[in-house]
């Protein structure tokens, strides 16, 4: 966007703090508002109605954005959020939102974009449930979240297993066994709540042979 435009939607927006921990249930309150994440981290998720399990569909960070769904196509959506940080976000009302993007239509092709990039990372996980076991999921996740620069964690960095678990659909128990084996192959190491890397190609070792098993 150019300056001059996004200064203009910013009019629209106010600022709100979410303290950690804050569970968002109420549907109505994202049918209503569009958000934009600016520091902290959100977790999307849904819970089954049966057997209660809970997972987390999307880790929303900086820059990301919610309700999407609400603001394309003006239903309501069944699903969760909670605040793994004290979060900031920028709201604004769906309507005057909309309103702009009806003035502005130039600008649909970012959300085009940005819902593009949603579906893809929902098709992988779906694949990965139901192709990949347990283990393979939990090396992607630490795999794919590992930061270029540091060579360690982001995102997912001090999540409690049970988060993790959330994650990949499985349960702490079995989460925690699994960083067990990685943790005594001296890939990583564990403290509380904190999963550090030590050896990456191990990791990476670990995921191919994985891969190659279920050839």
């Amino acid at each position: 966007m150019n300056k001059a435009d996004w200064l203009g939607l910013l009019n629209y927006f106010h600022e709100e703090k979410w303290k950690k921990n804050t569970c968002i249930i109420n549907h109505q309150k994202f049918l209503f508002h569009f958000y934009i994440i600016t520091s902290g981290r959100l977790k999307m998720y849904n819970v089954d109605g049966i057997s209660r399990k809970e997972h987390t569909l999307f880790l929303l960070k900086k820059g990301d954005v919610f309700d999407l769904f609400c603001l394309l196509d003006g239903s309501k959506h069944k699903v969760y959020y909670e605040c793994l940080d004290t979060i900031n976000v920028l709201a604004i009302p769906m309507d005057q939102l909309r309103d702009w993007l009806n003035k502005n239509p130039l600008y649909y092709k970012n959300f085009l974009s940005y819902s593009g990039k949603i579906m893809r990372t929902l098709e992988e996980s779906v694949s990965q449930l139901i192709f990949a076991d347990i283990s393979t999921r939990l090396l992607k996740l630490l795999v794919d979240n590992i930061d270029e620069k540091s060579k360690q964690l982001k995102l997912i960095n001090n999540l409690p297993n049970k988060e993790l678990a959330h994650l990949i659909g499985s349960t702490r128990a079995v989460v925690n066994r699994h960083l067990q084996k990685l943790k005594k192959n001296g890939s990583i190491s564990l403290q509380r709540n904190q999963v550090e890397i030590k050896d990456i190609s191990l990791l990476l070792k670990e995921l191919e042979n994985n891969l190659k098993d279920r050839k």
